[in-house]
Formats: C-alpha cells, structure tokens, sequence
C-alpha cells in the first residue's frame, strides 16, 4: 500500500470522526489525487470487512438500507453535498454487486472519495481504522499474488 494514500485515509476519516469540516476536506482534496481504483479497491476491502464483521450471518436489504440510512444521516449533521445514491453505488461495489470500468467512472473522484470516506468512518472507529487499513492491504496484496 502506498503511503501517502494511507496517510490521507487516516487523515480523512479522523477528521470525518471529529467531525473538523476544514481537515476533513483538506485529508479527501488528497485522497482525490491519487488513483481513483486504488483508493477505491483499499476503502471498499475495508468496508466489505467491516460489514461482513458486522453481520456474520450475512447482509439483507434491511442491513442495507440500515447502512445507507445511518451513513446520511450522520454525514449530513455536519457535511453539505452527501449523495445517498453514491453512498449506494460504494456499498454495491464494496460487497461486490457493482463493478464499473476505470475508464467510466460514474462519479467525480472527490465525489468518490468524500462518500467513500463517511461510508468507512460510519462503519470503523476511526481509531481503529489504521489497522483495519492494514489488514486489507494485506487482503488486497495476498489476492494479487
């Protein structure tokens, strides 16, 4: 895993727990940056963990919706422009329902970034994100070999 994308991770989804519009801005400006499939895939891994965790004896619609509900609500106390449509497209690709070409990418990657960033700090205490970061990039890696 890249460094610097694990770094603006952490940054993002610490300040999305504090709840610091300014640092969380500044941490998804960088997470934008960098490749969108990478950011993607690494987010999405701990995201699908997080929810398998969640629900051991599988996802329904009624989790779901729960998720997608928790996530808006939450995000929308203190951040303007949260999207329930993308928070839905990010969880389809998380749990694997959803691919979509790199080549079209149905939303901007700040957009992607931003809703990929609350969806994980709903799911992760974003004390425990760091190591939960790790253990998809090692997920991530031992697929790929």
């Amino acid at each position: 895993m890249a460094r610097p994308i694990a770094d603006a991770a952490v940054d993002a989804v610490d300040a999305a727990g504090a709840r610091d519009r300014a640092a969380f801005e500044a941490a998804v400006g960088r997470l934008a940056g960098f490749d969108v499939a990478q950011v993607g895939l690494l987010l999405g891994t701990v995201v699908r963990q997080a929810l398998e965790e969640g629900h051991p004896d599988g996802l329904d619609s009624d989790d779901v919706r729960d998720t997608l509900a928790g996530v808006v609500k939450q995000a929308t106390e203190w951040v303007d422009a949260v999207d329930p449509q993308v928070v839905l497209m990010l969880l389809a690709g998380a749990l694997g329902v959803l691919e979509t070409d790199p080549d079209e990418r149905p939303v901007r990657a700040d957009v992607s970034a931003r809703h990929a960033v609350l969806l994980v700090a709903h799911l992760v205490d974003p004390a425990a994100f760091a190591a939960r970061l790790e253990r998809a990039a090692r997920e991530l890696a031992q697929n790929a070999e």
